[in-house]
């Protein structure tokens, strides 16, 4: 059963908690991450991109010139799609992007993650985090102690306001709330945080 080094908020070794197998020592499967993070990419899409045909622009009902005589190209509108202002081909139309995953896919996809974490080093666990007022230099003080690196996800066992307030001017974090922790989440980051009593939370979600 794989082990990670507990720290307090000011970087010292604390202790060690123990992880679960099932979910932090699984064989990642690549095509699952890559299509998690497809889905979870196409699923923030809004879809609401939209061009006007040669049908839906103002204007062009009448026919500029006469078909003959003129010495000119026949032209039946100054709205088709080579005039300026004209409608547009094959442009974009409100749309849904949304790709679905069966729970069990999401889940091995998840764990996948978590694992390759593992394995690399970059999962810091820490016994708790609290902070007694919004303040984004204290926190990003304490994550620097911590001993978080790059991009960091930092991930908590229930809501807390004061640290997400904290965290919104603080480009290279993002805060989840456990069990909602995403596959893209987690490969998005170089440093992945847990408070201690978040840990159990993943386990739980995702041994079921």
């Amino acid at each position: 059963m794989p082990e990670v080094t507990v720290v307090n908020s000011e970087g010292t070794e604390v202790g060690k908690v123990a992880l679960s197998q099932e979910v932090f020592q699984v064989a990642p499967n690549g095509s699952l991450m890559h299509g998690a993070v497809v889905a979870h990419l196409a699923n923030l899409r809004q879809g609401t991109a939209d061009t006007k045909t040669r049908t839906e622009v103002r204007g062009g009902g009448r026919k500029p010139w006469r078909q003959k005589g003129t010495g000119r190209a026949r032209q039946g509108s100054i709205r088709a799609p080579h005039w300026p202002g004209g409608g547009v081909v094959f442009g974009p139309h409100p749309r849904d992007y949304t790709i679905e995953m069966p729970k069990k896919m999401r889940r091995l996809a998840i764990k996948s993650a978590l694992s390759v974490k593992l394995a690399e080093g970059e999962i810091i666990v820490v016994d708790d985090l609290k902070m007694e007022k919004i303040s984004t230099g204290a926190l990003v003080a304490t994550l620097e102690k911590i001993g978080a690196k790059g991009k960091t996800l930092l991930v908590l066992a229930g809501t807390d306001e004061t640290i997400k307030k904290s965290s919104r001017n603080v480009p290279w974090l993002a805060v989840r709330i456990a069990p909602s922790v995403s596959t893209y989440d987690l490969l998005n980051a170089e440093t992945v945080l847990f408070v201690k009593d978040a840990i159990s939370k993943m386990e739980e979600n995702h041994t079921k």
